[in-house]
Parts: structure tokens; sequence; C-alpha cells
């Protein structure tokens, strides 16, 4: 059954090699193959604020540097 997330972008899942190097992420061959984390703060229209890409289980943008990147970003748009 498929779920709808109500995102207006493409989410992965079930992403291939090729997938991973058109992302710029790290490609493990470990366990059959896996994607290693990616992730990107997107802001409005789907722009890009910031991305993080691991090559392993540790790296990941945590709450404080995500709210710290939009508050700044809001206050210079203001």
């Amino acid at each position: 059954m498929q779920q709808q997330s109500g995102a207006q972008f493409p989410i992965a899942y079930g992403v291939t090699q090729s997938d991973a190097a058109t992302l710029g992420a790290w490609w493990s061959d470990l366990r059959g193959g896996f994607i290693q984390p990616a992730e990107f703060l997107l802001g409005r229209g789907g722009i890009v604020l910031g991305s993080l890409y691991a090559s392993g289980p540790i790296g990941r943008i945590n709450v404080d540097e995500a709210l710290y990147m939009i508050r700044s970003r809001e206050r210079r748009r203001s």
C-alpha cells in the first residue's frame, strides 16, 4: 500500500546506486548495497538551504543546527 506524505517534492525510497550518484551521496556495497545518509534542508520553492552527506552511521543535521539555519535565513529576509 502506497502512502501519501503530502510533500510537493520527491522523497527517496528504494534508491539505486545511480540515484545516489545523481545526489552526490556515498554508496555502500555492504549488505546488498545502500545509500549513506544524505540530508537536505529545503526552503520555499524547494531551494536547498543546506545539506549534509554522511559516509557512515554518524553525521546528521541536528535539530539545533537546522533551526539556527532557518532562523538566520528568516532574519536576513526581514
